[in-house]
Order: C-alpha cells, then structure tokens, then sequence
C-alpha cells in the first residue's frame, strides 16, 4: 500500500472565515453561505468569496466608474463588494440603483438626489437571492499608491517610482544622480 500523492500540490488554500471583526460582514457572509449552497448560481459564491477577502482586494470604487459601466443597463441593478465613493469630477449623477457594503456620507446621498436607490447586501440577498439582473463591479486593485513603486527604479524603459529619504520627496535637488554614477545607488550602463 502506498501513500496517494498525486493531489497534495493541487491544495488551494481558500478563507473560511473573513478577516474582519465586524459582526455585520459575519451576519452577510452567513447569508451569502446559505445562497451559494441553496442556490445554484455563481453570483453568491463569487459575492461570498468577495466578503472574505481582505481590504487590499476590496478596492473602493467611485460614482464616476459606476455611472460609466452602467450606461445602458440602466435597469439593472449594480452591485459592489466594498466601498462606493463620491467623485467631485463628475457634474451629474445619473439615476442609478447600487448595492454595496458601505456608502460614504456623499456618494449616498448624490445617488439618492439623482431619485436613485440604495441597498445592503442583506437588502439585495431579499430582492434578488440569485443576482439576477444585477450587474457585480470592483474597483481597480492597483490604485493603491504602492503599485507605483513595484519594479526597478532607475532602469531604462522603467517607470518605477523610488523610496526616497527625507520629508521632501520632490524638487529639483532630489534624485540628480540616481542612475548616473556608481555613488548614487547604481550607474546605468547604456
């Protein structure tokens, strides 16, 4: 008899629990658990692997990206696993019906001027327990300003911003011979 290995490097490693405390993402991910069992569709399990992620992977996503996917589908009904957030840019809010996890205090209140709905995720679990007509959007991961300094900076064709001593990070005298000489950090060979 032998050990059966042909599986062990298949192991996805895959939350149960999310990493939140807050007792009202607990009560929805209980909701969404029951739905993705009892419901065959893939809109829960995906909204309920969403509620488990952590807040890197949560982006929030402004009024301005949600009008602009949302145009045409106005019947529809928007769904965001995060945080929706106003956008000063855009003039004119269009009637929208969003569902999110929270709302800040001006994109709420812009959406429910514009004669738009807003709804929790416990209201839409009521109103469509298996997401139909609704359209499920996410910010963009890589907003974070952190992205910005992954690479090499320094390299040629890199666009990779630089962790720099100091309080001022800006300015003329900062970085003139980063690149140029071996003294300063490196020196490109071209």
């Amino acid at each position: 008899m032998g050990r059966d290995v042909t599986g062990l490097k298949k192991q996805v490693a895959r939350r149960t629990t999310p990493s939140s405390t807050n007792p009202y993402i607990y009560l929805l991910v209980k909701i969404y658990r029951f739905l993705a069992r009892r419901a065959e569709c893939p809109f829960n399990k995906v909204v309920l692997h969403r509620l488990m992620m952590s807040r890197t992977n949560l982006p929030p996503m402004t009024l301005s990206r949600i009008a602009l996917n949302m145009k045409g589908r106005e019947d529809k009904t928007c769904v965001v696993v995060g945080t929706v957030t106003d956008d000063t840019r855009l003039a004119e809010v269009p009637k929208l019906k969003v569902a999110a996890l929270r709302f800040t205090e001006t994109a709420r209140a812009r959406i429910l001027k514009a004669g738009g709905e807003v709804m929790t995720l416990d209201q839409l679990a009521m109103v469509a327990p298996k997401g139909s007509n609704t359209v499920l959007l996410r910010g963009k991961r890589a907003a974070r300003t952190v992205y910005k300094h992954f690479g090499a900076p320094g390299v040629p064709g890199s666009h990779a911003r630089p962790y720099i001593n100091g309080t001022s990070k800006t300015g003329r005298k900062h970085e003139r011979g980063r690149g140029r000489r071996a003294g300063k950090a490196f020196k490109v060979k071209a």
